[in-house]
């Protein structure tokens, strides 16, 4: 029996009416998930406020109602419980109801613009290949070692990951390593976390449609590691000149990996192909499958988090040069002699790296043929930015729809053809439809030639007014390549 006295440990408490002593059959922000016996949650949101479905709540059988603000008239039939932060109370009560998973696992959460869902994949990959039980928190799927459960957020909702870590636990997992993007960690999502560790893989434009300035992103971002425990490990990007500002006010132990500045684990490019990466590591040569620059910080996060955790390095390395990564990361597809690349990038930071990783590996021969596109209802000021890189960096550029959810697909791709200068017109098509726009691609590729399709990556729909529809950016191009093959 969990009662209600126990799940507030460690909360921070304004103050309490009726019985601490209650039963609490389960935990709730969603006053439609209340049932008999539930604790609600009202947190204040961006759209919405709990505060204004406490009488939902109590209806519907809620026992305990836990809030910023209590009403002027307060239910006699209810526990109240009123706190400095309910969503930080939510995370906290979400681990003591669960018995804090998170002190029976060890957890690493790696927080970044890009770099973060390749990363855990790669350390959820690694110790598995290494005997471990493991779990997985990422963009692209939820695992209990290699039991699947679908992904909506990059970083669940602070009840699920508590729920999920409880599972693992269970399962005999021995690591969880977990995505914090800015908007959870901000959130207090990660609340009632226990962390073993930290990773911090670089910082760029993006979500400014959520934190409004570069210094809240940034902010949201550092919260990650000023609140890790004395007995934790942050690693951070040197190379990044903003990596040393996470170590600011952090008590965990810091330590730096990078390719350009000194660091704890260093490497050095030799090699880079489109079949992958040559890497010098502290003296050793290592090949590795995954392509780029990068994906080189990507391998030396992973490999600094494996040391960390008390792995032997040439161990990691050897096990680390078979592994491919994440889905929808730098996937390629040849057909018809074609090379097709279908990659996530969907900031103007990851859009230029796999530019620049792409016409770093180029004979010189072969067109590049860029599709893009920009998500609706999203920052808009990175919208010129990306079509400006696709353009400038690639000998066509079609500009396209990702996923325009509320926003109409023609106002977006406006927002992207102005940052596109008059001497570049001539490379860049604008075609609205994105199934149109990748066969198009196609058919102005020949053998020999890159065709890039990014912004999607591992994502298998497109969201159009709130609708999602099956679309897989691999699928298609491999129709059309095959297609244009049997010609």
């Amino acid at each position: 029996m969990t009662v209600l006295k126990d799940i507030l440990y460690k909360v921070s408490l304004i103050s309490t009416t009726g019985d601490m002593e209650v039963e609490i059959k389960n935990i709730v922000f969603d006053s439609r998930k209340v049932e008999e016996g539930s604790l609600f949650v009202a947190i204040p949101g961006t759209q919405v406020d709990g505060h204004e479905f406490i009488p939902k709540a109590i209806e519907n059988g809620a026992k305990v109602i836990v809030c910023q603000e209590l009403p002027e008239e307060k239910s006699t039939s209810v526990t109240w419980v009123q706190v400095k932060s309910a969503a930080q109370a939510l995370g906290i009560m979400a681990s003591n109801f669960y018995d804090n998973p998170s002190h029976q696992i060890k957890v690493v959460a790696v927080t970044g613009t890009n770099g973060k869902t390749t990363t855990v994949t790669l350390l959820h990959q690694l110790f598995t290949a290494m005997g471990y039980s493991t779990g997985l928190l990422s963009t692209v799927e939820n695992k209990i070692k290699e039991e699947v459960i679908p992904a909506t957020h990059t970083t669940p909702d602070a009840i699920s990951v508590q729920a999920l870590l409880r599972k693992m636990v269970d399962a005999g997992c021995t690591h969880c390593f977990m995505e914090a993007s800015s908007h959870a960690i901000v959130q207090e999502r990660i609340a009632g976390l226990k962390l073993i560790g930290a990773v911090f893989t670089n910082i760029s434009h993006d979500h400014l449609d959520y934190h409004q300035t570069f210094d809240e992103y940034i902010k949201a971002k550092k919260k990650l590691f000023d609140e890790l425990p004395k007995d934790a490990f942050a690693l951070i990007n040197g190379d990044d000149k903003r990596g040393a500002v996470m170590l600011q006010n952090c008590k965990a132990a810091g330590q730096f990996f990078a390719l350009k500045s000194p660091a704890d684990f260093k490497a050095k490019i030799l090699s880079n192909t489109l079949e992958g990466l040559e890497l010098d590591i502290n003296g050793r040569q290592v090949w590795f499958r995954l392509i780029g620059a990068f994906n080189a910080y990507n391998i030396l996060g992973v490999l600094g988090t494996a040391v960390l955790l008390g792995e032997d390095e040439e161990d990691v390395m050897q096990v680390l040069s078979g592994i491919r990564g994440a889905k929808g990361r730098f996937d390629r597809i040849s057909i018809g002699g074609v090379t097709a690349i279908v990659d996530y990038a969907h900031t103007p930071d990851a859009l230029e790296n796999v530019l620049k990783t792409i016409n770093g590996v180029r004979t010189g021969g072969e067109q590049l043929i860029t599709v893009i596109g920009c998500g609706g209802n999203r920052d808009k000021t990175k919208r010129p930015i990306m079509a400006k890189l696709a353009v400038q960096e690639s000998d066509k550029a079609i500009l396209t729809s990702d996923n325009p959810r509320f926003e109409e697909p023609e106002a977006i791709l406006e927002d992207m053809q102005a940052g596109v200068g008059p001497s570049d017109f001539r490379k860049m098509l604008t075609i609205v439809d994105r199934k149109e726009a990748i066969k198009t691609a196609c058919m102005l590729s020949q053998a020999g030639d890159i065709i890039l399709i990014a912004g999607k990556g591992h994502e298998d729909y497109q969201e159009i007014k709130g609708i999602k529809h099956h679309f897989d950016d691999a699928e298609v191009v491999s129709e059309f390549l095959n297609q244009l093959t049997k010609k």
